[in-house]
Formats: structure tokens, C-alpha cells, sequence
């Protein structure tokens, strides 16, 4: 009830012109006010916001790949865990849209005595309401789950779907459908589990190769498009494969009109985290769109940290002419702390 009543106000907030609504969604002329991480904007670093978690350490100042440190409508940041076995960078950029759909979240704390780090981004479509739905609430209710660190991967499905239903019951009695992507990494010790709805991405270092630990949802994927016509939908052409003519990936949280063939059951990934496991990578798709799995480990090896390379990777994909908003979150682990 209380998740709903947030995302009715978020609502609200909307429909009277979208001056409040935070982040995501918002037109970067009017300001804005960061997410629960420090907020670099190109001439000093805001206090970080609080959150539910513990807050992280904040790194040092970013130093390198900067050049878009002037534009409105870009944000980084950087965080390293408090036993130093992570560091962590992040950069959102609103890129060529007039609005800012994408969204992130992290988490670095602990549980029970056990360290837990959480990262998500978040690509909302057809407006911002579900995207930022999932900035604050999707983590919070997965370590929240009583299986959390029991089986993590059965609370990771039931928080998706349990999250979406949280969505869909809310926006059905508004004028909207938004829905949007989410990609979860979950680092519980030494296992890392990534969790995909949609088509961000989620990229590995590991050995010095580019390792994919999510596979986009698309409709003219052969698993995908058969689950989605034996549910009675039909996938489409128009310039590019979509759902029922309409929606270009075939998982999402929201999009009630198209619900019974758009889950958000979440696809999952296991990983032992080991030695040869150096960065992992989420980005929304205005990052993959335009830079291949390979270049974007390439490139991350030749920058200072986790933050500078997530702000090359923005930069670079903006500059190879992104047409969507630029999100990604770096993390880079270091196995001799």
C-alpha cells in the first residue's frame, strides 16, 4: 500500500507539469537534484543523499575523460566499499532527449554481518513514472525479501514480479502506461548474481575478455517471440521488431496494455566471483546501441578508476551519436584487499 501511495504521488506530480518529479523524467533545465549517490557537476561534488543503506565512501575526485563536466543534464559519481574490495563509478548523461527516462540506484552496506552491494539502472519508456518507481523502491524490496540471503535467486524473482504487480495495480487508474527495463547486480560475498528485465546490459571483465552476464530481451529473439504468440501476442515490424507493433523489447516492468505478454520475470545469472573477474558493467541501451562489448572493456582498461571509465563510456557513446539517454554504473573488484 505504502509503495503504491508513492507512485500514485509521483503520479500527481506529473500530471501538474513534472517540475517535482526527480531525476528521471524531469527536463534538466529545471535543475536537478541527484539520486542517493555524491553528484559530480562539472565544478564540485554534492553531499551524498540518504538512503537505507550504509553509506559508502565516496572516492577521490575524478580525474580524466571530463569534457562534458559543463553540460546540464550529466551526473557521476564514484564509491568504494568500506573493506576496499570494490570501487564503484557511475555516469548518467540525458544525452539527445528532451527528458530524462533512465534511472540508477546503489546500495553498498551490510547484512546480518555479510556484505552486500546492489546495483540497478533503469530505462523507462513512455514516460519516467515506472523507471523512477523502480530507483526507489526494487532494491529496497529485494533486501527486504526473508529469502534474501537464504535464496537469493528465488528473492530476486519475487521482488521483480512482485514489484511490477506494485506498478501495474497503481498506474491502471491513471491516464499512463509507462514501463520501463531493470538490470540488478547482487554481490552477497563472493557470488554475484545479475538479474535482466528489458535490454540494458550487463558486460563482465573477466581474464581480459569481454563476458556477457545478461542477454538482451528482444522480440525477435526465437525463446522470446515463441512465449510471446503462444500467450496470443504477435511481434511486429516497424523499424525494428516490436511487441504487438509497440513495444521494442520483450520484458519490462509496467506496460499494463500489454502485460499478458510482456513480463518482467527476470532472466539470472550466477558468478563465483574469482580472481580473473576484474569490472563488471551495467548500462542502458544508449550505451550498447553504439559501442560493442569488447570496446567498452577496451576502453575501460585505459582510464584511472571505475569513475573516469564510466564517464568515457558516456562520453564515447554520445559522441558516436546515441540517440537515447547514457546510463552506466561501473564496479572494478580488487582481489588483493
Amino acid at each position: 500500500m505504502a509503495r503504491a501511495a508513492t507512485l500514485r504521488n509521483l503520479v500527481g506530480i506529473a500530471a501538474a507539469g513534472g517540475r517535482r518529479v526527480r531525476a528521471c523524467g524531469q527536463r534538466w533545465d529545471a535543475g536537478w537534484r541527484g539520486f542517493r549517490a555524491g553528484v559530480f557537476r562539472g565544478g564540485g561534488r554534492a553531499a551524498p543523499r540518504g538512503s537505507s543503506a550504509s553509506t559508502p565512501r565516496q572516492s577521490g575526485p575524478l580525474r580524466g575523460a571530463a569534457t562534458m563536466a559543463g553540460s546540464k543534464g550529466w551526473v557521476t559519481g564514484g564509491f568504494q566499499s568500506e573493506d576496499g574490495k570494490l570501487t564503484c563509478g557511475y555516469s548518467s548523461y540525458i544525452g539527445r532527449r528532451s527528458t530524462m527516462e533512465d534511472c540508477y540506484d546503489i546500495k553498498l552496506t551490510t547484512i546480518d554481518g555479510q556484505p552486500v552491494n546492489l546495483f540497478g539502472v533503469f530505462d523507462g519508456h513512455g514516460g519516467n513514472l515506472a523507471a523512477e518507481y523502480l530507483k526507489e523502491n526494487l532494491l529496497k524490496n529485494l533486501m527486504k525479501h526473508p529469502e534474501f540471503l537464504k535464496d537469493t535467486k528465488l528473492a530476486i524473482s519475487r521482488a521483480f514480479l512482485e514489484t511490477d504487480i506494485d506498478i501495474i495495480e497503481t498506474i491502471s487508474s491513471s491516464f499512463r502506461d509507462d514501463g520501463s527495463t531493470a538490470l540488478a547486480a547482487v554481490l552477497i560475498g563472493n557470488h554475484l548474481y545479475v538479474a535482466n528485465v528489458g535490454d540494458s546490459r550487463a558486460v563482465a571483465s573477466k581474464g581480459g575478455k569481454a563476458v556477457p552476464l545478461s542477454e538482451d530481451h528482444k522480440p525477435n529473439r526465437t525463446d522470446e517471440r515463441k512465449r510471446i504468440q503462444d500467450a496470443g501476442g504477435v511481434v511486429k515490424w516497424d523499424d525494428t521488431w516490436r511487441v504487438g507493433g509497440i513495444l521494442a523489447m520483450s520484458r519490462a516492468f509496467g506496460n499494463r496494455l500489454l502485460k499478458q505478454y510482456v513480463t518482467a520475470e527476470p532472466d539470472i545469472q550466477e558468478e563465483e566471483v574469482s580472481s580473473d573477474l576484474e569490472y563488471l558493467i551495467l548500462a542502458t541501451d544508449g550505451l550498447w546501441d553504439v559501442v560493442r562489448n569488447e570496446d567498452a572493456i577496451a576502453i575501460l582498461k585505459a582510464e584511472d578508476g571505475p569513475q573516469a571509465g564510466a564517464v568515457k563510456l558516456t562520453e564515447i557513446a554520445y559522441s558516436r551519436r546515441s540517440a537515447d539517454n547514457i546510463t552506466c554504473i561501473v564496479a572494478q573488484f580488487h582481489h588483493d584487499k
